[in-house]
């Protein structure tokens, strides 16, 4: 199974380039993040051409996460338990179903800026939610991946400047904190396993030159539960897509399991 994950920072208004990556690495399902758009407006149809089945759960302008698979999903799920107020679309999950039937987990987990307001207590305790849910879901024992942007620099090596984002609610002691807090439930960051070299960043701003000057940070990332990280077998940072024609400020992140 080839399993992806990409925030592409508005579906419609990057269909070319995501329909391109898509056509060119066939994986064989996907968790996107940051579509923008409600779930009518999302391009189906363009999916289901590539042979995907299309979950989507979105929100106008903002947020909104979309799920596509080679194979039927089951179980679909849209939006993190924990608080009937929390509107924003950043949570999907399905049964891939297959073989050997993997649950994948989809989040855009809040970005939390700035430091020390509401939005910073909302990203702690939007992980605190998924920490309680993901407790659950170890609980049946199978294949699983929680795929998504995190929001979340886990440590120095992550990032090619630490300095410049010690402000940053990505960068805070208690959003790496509460990231160790899942992989700490027994998952795995399926990039640290299969490769683990400073320098495989997923996000590069738009401003001041990040990318050509690679000041980039790892945000998005795989973690496994151990009935699936005993079948990873590789992840590929899919880098080269930075430089794409209107690109998203992330590039995609492919896992390789033998499932």
């Amino acid at each position: 199974m080839r399993l992806a994950t990409w925030n592409v920072n508005s579906i419609n208004a990057r269909l070319p380039t995501v329909l391109d990556w898509f056509s060119r690495v066939q994986p064989d399902v996907a968790c996107l993040q940051e579509i923008k758009c409600i779930d009518e407006k999302f391009p189906r149809e363009a999916f289901e051409a590539l042979g995907y089945n299309v979950e989507v759960h979105g929100q106008k302008t903002y947020n909104g996460v979309a799920m596509l698979s080679k194979t039927p999903l089951e179980d679909v799920r849209k939006g993190l338990p924990g608080d009937d107020g929390d509107d924003h679309a950043r949570y999907i999950e399905a049964v891939v179903s297959g073989p050997r039937p993997v649950r994948l987990v989809g989040i855009y987990l809040p970005n939390g800026n700035p430091v020390g307001t509401d939005k910073f207590a909302y990203k702690l305790a939007w992980l605190e939610r998924l920490k309680r849910h993901l407790i659950e879901l170890l609980a049946y024992e199978e294949p699983m991946a929680v795929a998504g942007d995190y929001n979340v620099i886990p440590e120095p090596d992550d990032a090619d400047d630490p300095a410049a984002w010690t402000g940053d609610a990505l960068f805070q002691p208690q959003s790496r904190a509460a990231f160790r807090g899942l992989k700490w439930l027994g998952l795995t960051d399926a990039y640290m396993q299969a490769d683990g070299r400073p320098g495989g960043y997923t996000f590069w701003d738009y401003q001041a030159g990040a990318w050509p000057r690679n000041h980039g940070i790892r945000i998005d990332h795989v973690l496994l539960s151990p009935q699936a990280a005993d079948h990873l077998t590789g992840v590929e940072i899919h880098r080269d897509e930075r430089a794409a024609e209107k690109p998203s400020d992330h590039v995609p992140v492919v896992v390789e399991l033998t499932l």
